[in-house]
């Protein structure tokens, strides 16, 4: 089965961010595909890149303690976009 990740997208994002530690965090039916994700992500940043392997109940599932580890950019992925809540109420 094809998905598109969209990692053009999810690299310039990295890049834009100027992040040097990156936590990749993605629903349990992708994570066999997290290494070939994070590599990359790495190849194409320079980026170091954190798989996140816990559960994944959608963008309200955020991992906790990212930034005790340095991360300057999480990267999530699931089944719909996200919307920030500013955006939501309006």
């Amino acid at each position: 089965m094809y998905y598109n990740l969209e990692l053009d997208k999810a690299i310039e994002e990295v890049k834009n961010a100027e992040a040097k530690k990156v936590c990749i965090q993605l629903p349990d039916g992708l994570k066999k595909q997290a290494q070939s994700i994070a590599d990359e992500i790495s190849s194409k940043t320079g980026a170091e890149v954190i798989i996140w392997m816990g559960t994944c109940f959608g963008s309200c599932d955020s991992p906790m303690g990212l930034e005790k580890l340095g991360v300057d950019l999480l990267l999530a992925w699931g089944h719909s976009r996200w919307i920030p809540p500013k955006e939501r109420f309006k």
